[in-house]
């Protein structure tokens, strides 16, 4: 029996990484039955899948995406459906608007949750810091302004549970199918006044951006994609700041030389964060027909992970893939996806664990990890630590 037919669920959460690195040696396209999916692990044909609708198509038949989300989605659409669903949420998220409102919208949200944290001399960044700052940051630019932050958590971890629910586990589908509706209820009444009375929140703008006057989009047709974003969107950010900081903090040689030039080094120790531990790993995809990739040949109908996670350690691409290194002068990372469906949060998402970070290290002069409490990282399709226990000077 493969490694691919023995591995599990429970080791893939564990750290998926070693896994990956052997299906691009030995089978970098293959069926894995504990989530059901042919997994695509080589950046060429990660590439080749994302941006072949043909024969990749977005549309996957059997996706927990949409079976606890409803449809259509960004994510699971092609055409014309996906560009009129873009039309809507890019406006607030392209890189002009985003340079204009991220600091203004990030630095008071981190000055907030940062302040108690220097006062005690330390805590836990992921749950203390980098989640909250994530994910107020996009429910205040999406319109979501009066929901509580556990109530948001919440909602984060029952989106999640759907989402990933490749295996079909009932107890997972009932939390994210009962998160689902809640959000529903709320997105409705936040529609309604907002159909009235338009703001440039993300979703006045999916509502209004490119309809004739006196026109809106129908609120059934965006509410999918309004949970497709709040779940890539609220925490993933977070995430992959909180794995930056991993990186900076097991490498003491490469904290001190971004201390030293946080203006030239911050931007590319993200983006080497992000390549090293991609926050979300994979886009989903299903055959339109029967495919060869990699070798093998993929069966008509079939569900494909196309894991950009395991593209951005392709040793073929990367050099010492598995290490994190800020000074990395390689080329793009694999993390916001390929083709018509790269993200489209990918500018606020970036600049937002820029200035999270940022503003960390402006008001600290050493930060360093709880020995005692070392972070572990969980998940193969979110990806992130579980806790990021510090010391603060």
């Amino acid at each position: 029996m493969s490694l691919a037919d023995r591995i599990s669920v429970e080791e893939l959460e564990a750290d998926p990484y070693p896994f990956y690195a052997h299906l691009r040696r030995e089978a970098p396209v293959c069926f894995v039955p504990a989530v059901n999916l042919w997994m695509v692990t080589r950046w060429a044909d990660v590439e080749f899948v994302a941006k072949t609708p043909a024969l990749f198509t977005a549309k996957v038949s059997a996706s927990p995406v949409e079976r606890t989300f409803g449809k259509p989605t960004i994510l699971t659409t092609d055409g014309p459906v996906h560009k009129e669903l873009r039309a809507g949420i890019d406006p607030k998220y392209k890189p002009k608007p985003v340079a204009a409102y991220i600091d203004g919208l990030v630095r008071p949200i981190a000055g907030e949750y940062l302040s108690p944290l220097l006062k005690r001399g330390g805590g836990d960044l992921m749950a203390e810091y980098f989640e909250p700052i994530s994910t107020l940051s996009l429910a205040r630019s999406f319109g979501f302004h009066d929901i509580d932050m556990a109530t948001l958590r919440r909602w984060f971890y029952g989106l999640a549970q759907g989402a990933i629910n490749f295996e079909n586990d009932p107890a997972r589908q009932a939390i994210g199918d009962a998160v689902s509706a809640e959000i529903s209820e709320k997105a409705e009444a936040i529609f309604a006044r907002l159909e009235r009375d338009p703001d440039d929140s993300a979703l006045s703008h999916m509502l209004h951006d490119g309809m004739p006057a006196g026109k809106t989009r129908p609120r059934d047709f965006l509410l999918p994609t309004v949970k497709v974003t709040l779940l890539g969107g609220m925490q993933e950010p977070g995430h992959g700041a909180g794995s930056v900081l991993v990186g900076l903090l097991t490498h003491p040689e490469q904290m001190r030389d971004l201390r030293e030039d946080i203006g030239g080094l911050l931007p590319l120790a993200v983006d080497e964060g992000l390549r090293w531990v991609a926050p979300i790993g994979t886009q989903t995809r299903q055959t339109t027909r029967a495919t060869e990739l990699g070798g093998v040949t993929i069966p008509a109908g079939a569900m494909v992970g196309a894991l950009v996670s395991s593209a951005s350690r392709d040793e073929t691409r990367f050099s010492d893939p598995d290490s994190f290194n800020i000074h990395r002068r390689q080329g793009p990372h694999a993390a916001f996806g390929f083709g018509q469906h790269f993200c489209s949060g990918r500018w606020f998402a970036r600049d937002q664990v820029i200035t999270a970070l940022r503003v960390l290290l402006e008001q600290t002069t050493r930060i360093d990890l709880v020995p005692e409490q070392m972070p572990v990282f969980r998940g193969w399709e979110f990806r992130a630590p579980t806790s990021l226990r510090v010391t603060l000077n």
